[in-house]
């Protein structure tokens, strides 16, 4: 992986990171499940941190372009939930919840890629077999309140 594929992969995954949280704000807003809600958040905010800490050691600049990009990105989704749905609503909960759990998927998935980009001493330093069980677990919880806002929302 060149330098420039590896900052982009990470600044990627950081946007990823950004709008995920953006994201937990909007559920914790609902009261639905706020301890929950506000564990999750607590710990996305320490894997995003553990992200910027590697950032930082491989000398990666956090994009601008990509973090206005999650800016954008998270309005828009706002905005057609926004459209499909009344504030608070059950459909709009279960759409956060559903690209909630996309994007803990694919924050396993950076943690599972750069545990095995090992062979590069540089990559060394973060605990991933821990970021991954973390993630894992994270699902698990976003997969429960989910499930929960389908029998909810998709009510005939």
């Amino acid at each position: 992986m060149t330098r420039e594929h590896l900052g982009t992969y990470l600044n990627d995954h950081l946007t990823g990171f950004n709008v995920a949280i953006e994201i937990l704000d909007h559920l914790a807003a609902e009261t639905i499940a706020a301890p929950t809600v506000a564990g999750l958040r607590n710990e996305l905010n320490e894997d995003r941190h553990e992200l910027r800490v590697l950032m930082n050691r491989l000398h990666v600049v956090e994009s601008r372009v990509r973090k206005a990009g999650s800016w954008i990105a998270e309005g828009l989704s706002e905005l057609k939930l926004e459209v499909d749905d009344e504030p608070n609503g059950p459909l709009r909960r279960l759409e956060r919840l559903e690209q909630l759990a996309i994007g803990i998927q694919g924050k396993v998935a950076l943690w599972k890629a750069l545990g095995v980009a090992l062979g590069s001493a540089e990559l060394g330093g973060l605990d991933y077999t821990r970021l991954i069980h973390r993630g894992k677990e994270q699902y698990d919880q976003v997969e429960t309140l989910r499930l929960e806002a389908a029998r909810v929302a998709l009510v005939l």
